[in-house]
């Protein structure tokens, strides 16, 4: 039994034992965030810039952004660790430095960095865990913002504070601010793993309640895939 299995088969004792409703319930409970004070404008013209978002399995932060209206693409991968230590079967054991994290390319000409901010904080995670969100537990599987300039460093800096100074959570925002050295796409297998397998237990209970608190929840920002 691989490490994923046993924990999906932990994660669903639990469910029979505590009820769905409670094991699932997660950051989309903060409904109404406010946006970000500090934010850039729309871009006048399209491009392609990226941001690099860690918060649980990296399979429910990338069923959430590839449903954001502007992305163009979420990868799934690596961040905080070498490049030698950037597998799966490694990265697993917690002790790399890697957190499981997606890279997301998007066009600022439809979405700011801000309001991808606000969709990472109130339906793919919960920010106020820091190693652990739903069954994952494990320094991998952190909260953080790989921030790649000051631009972006001085976004989430400003809405890390906005949303602490309003206490919207129940308990402060935990979510870590490290500067972004490399991302290492993951193996094929990870890849779209919600969109491949929308009936494995562990994205029905875990990671479609996200896409379904996104579309619930900030309409504006959701797109069909």
């Amino acid at each position: 039994m691989t490490r994923r299995s046993f924990r999906k088969s932990f994660f669903l004792l639990t469910l029979l034992c505590v009820g769905a409703a409670t094991a699932c319930k997660s950051a989309g409970a903060a409904a109404g965030i406010p946006n970000p004070a500090v934010d850039d404008s729309l871009a006048k013209t399209n491009g392609e810039r990226t941001v690099v978002l860690a918060g649980g399995c990296f399979w429910g932060i990338e069923a959430v952004f590839e449903h954001v209206k502007g992305v163009k693409d979420a990868v799934s991968g690596y961040s905080g660790g070498a490049a030698q230590t950037a597998q799966y079967e490694i990265v697993s054991e917690g002790r790399t430095g890697h957190a499981e994290s997606v890279q997301i390319t998007y066009d600022p000409s439809q979405i700011t960095y801000g309001q991808l901010l606000k969709v990472f904080f109130s339906v793919a995670h919960d920010p106020t865990q820091l190693n652990q969100q739903g069954p994952d537990i494990g320094t991998q599987y952190r909260s953080v913002i790989f921030y790649s300039d000051e631009g972006q460093k001085r976004i989430a800096q400003g809405y890390t504070d906005q949303l602490n100074q309003s206490k919207i959570f129940r308990r402060r925002v935990v979510t870590q601010l490290v500067p972004l050295k490399a991302f290492y796409k993951a193996e094929t297998y990870h890849q779209d793993y919600a969109a491949h397998h929308p009936t494995d237990l562990y994205i029905v209970f875990n990671d479609a309640p996200k896409v379904t608190h996104l579309r619930e929840q900030l309409p504006e920002l959701y797109k069909a895939k």
